[in-house]
């Protein structure tokens, strides 16, 4: 073999393996991007999420605490409001007709009279009267 395609063969040689170092190179730096990617989506995926998770519920605490105020005040409004209740057969039977008969519930208490405040027991009390 002559000088020439020695030196040819060792040029083609050194060009295959400097080939292959730069695909070698190439390869790693690739695989580092892609750590170095998927480090910083999940850096910001977490600081993201934190970051709307906490915006939210700082929004969300003002609005809780008002639905739960105004449902207290709900609560203390129905107890506030009187009703009527009117004497049957089955409750408060010896009420039925009588004057003295109040007949609101107040706060959940049903107030039947002044005498009676929970009413009578039987069907003839001493202070019916007629109305």
């Amino acid at each position: 073999m002559e000088q020439w395609q020695k030196d040819l063969m060792e040029i083609v040689e050194t060009v295959a393996e400097e080939v292959e170092h730069f695909f070698l190179g190439m390869g790693e730096m690739v695989d580092t991007l892609f750590e170095l990617t998927e480090e910083f989506t999940e850096q910001v995926h977490n600081t993201i999420a934190t970051e709307v998770d906490q915006y939210l519920q700082d929004l969300a605490e003002p609005i809780l605490e008002v639905y739960g105020e105004i449902g207290d005040l709900m609560a203390d409004a129905d107890q506030g409001f009187p009703y009527s209740v009117e004497p049957t057969l089955e409750q408060n039977s010896a009420c039925i007709g009588c004057s003295n008969y109040h007949g609101h519930v107040y706060g959940g208490n049903l107030l039947v009279c002044a005498m009676h405040p929970h009413g009578w027991d039987d069907k003839n009390c001493p202070d019916w009267e007629q109305e």
